[in-house]
């Protein structure tokens, strides 16, 4: 009977090995992200421009060849002729294809926080400082699929491109790989730089849809008795009642009653949320996942910014004080991102 660190040290019956290729592709991946540290700006030299054939490429060399193979045997001064003047515009083409990119100036703008599911865009500018247009060039997320934003670069000036890539869980992730390539102007070879942006984007949870009631406000500690509620109201709106002073409505409420055809207005009832207060608990979602809880919670700070509300929120270890407006948003989706 083989004994027991023979068994540990033989391979499981039908475990997958990996594949040959693999192993070198990470030692290459592990090896290149070592020579291209992370940077918000990247200037494009001889060092970190790379350049191949097309296609198209191969198949102008492989016409030049034959060009020349047939000129020699049948002495055409004019096949000579046709084939070096092919072979310069070729060579040209090189140049001026590699002298696209190189000493391009890239800087990455500052990603805006985006909700898990929707696309985070990055800006990206690419500015020239040498008297000659640069046409064609592509920037791209370093994926399979990869989806091209072009754009000219002026003389002396600068251009702006958007590219646009998923994040794959919230929080605050780290920025892919971006592509810059260009194949102006012949299109029979290829110049390509690799960058590796040193920014990070935060991830909102994914809001829930569709968005769950507001939970009950509760008591303050000096407000006193209140009658009671159903689940879902919160006494600091009530609807629009004639003679309500208009600093009292809530006038973005208004406005998206008004685009959905309801004609609905409500008020801010001062006498009531002097005694309530609006907290989004962590406890009170009724849910058990973390990141169900998580979804819903963003839900409701959304829908209670919506009417203008002053809400507070209540997670593990953490707690914001009750606010409203536009940072205190900001401030709860960040911890909601970060939880």
């Amino acid at each position: 009977m083989p004994s027991t660190l023979e068994q540990l040290a033989r391979p499981a019956v039908g475990a997958s090995k990996p594949a040959p290729g693999i192993g070198i592709k990470r030692r290459w991946q592990r090896w290149w992200s070592a020579r291209r540290p992370r940077s918000d700006t990247l200037a494009l030299t001889q060092r970190n421009v790379y350049i191949l054939p097309t296609a198209a490429g191969w198949m102008l060399a492989l016409t030049l060849l034959v060009l020349l193979v047939a000129s020699i045997n049948f002495q055409l001064n004019l096949g000579y002729l046709l084939t070096f003047l092919l072979a310069g515009s070729a060579v040209v083409g090189v140049h001026l294809c590699h002298a696209t990119l190189r000493g391009l100036s890239l800087r990455l703008l500052q990603p805006e926080p985006q909700f898990l599911g929707a696309a985070a865009r990055l800006q990206v500018q690419l500015h020239s400082s040498t008297s000659a247009t640069r046409y064609g060039i592509g920037v791209a997320v370093r994926t399979r699929a990869r989806e091209w934003a072009w754009t000219d670069v002026p003389a002396e000036g600068s251009s702006t491109v958007q590219v646009a890539f998923r994040p794959a869980r919230r929080g605050l992730q780290g920025l892919p790989t971006l592509m810059l390539e260009t194949r102006y102007p012949l299109g029979t070879f290829r110049v390509w730089a690799l960058w590796r942006p040193a920014a990070q984007v935060l991830v909102y949870p994914r809001p829930e849809t569709p968005a769950p009631p507001l939970p009950p406000g509760e008591p303050q500690a000096d407000g006193g008795p209140s009658p009671a509620r159903a689940a879902g109201e919160f006494d600091g709106v009530r609807a629009y009642r004639r003679g309500d002073p208009l600093r009292l409505v809530l006038w973005k409420k208004a406005a998206q009653s008004l685009a959905t055809g309801t004609h609905g207005l409500i008020s801010r009832d001062n006498a009531q949320s002097q005694r309530h207060e609006l907290w989004l608990d962590w406890g009170a979602t009724g849910l058990a996942e973390p990141e169900a809880r998580l979804s819903r919670l963003t839900a409701w700070v959304l829908q209670a910014d919506r009417l203008g509300l002053a809400y507070g929120l209540r997670l593990p270890g953490r707690q914001i004080a009750p606010d409203h407006g536009a940072a205190h948003r900001r401030r709860c989706l960040e911890a909601l991102a970060l939880c």
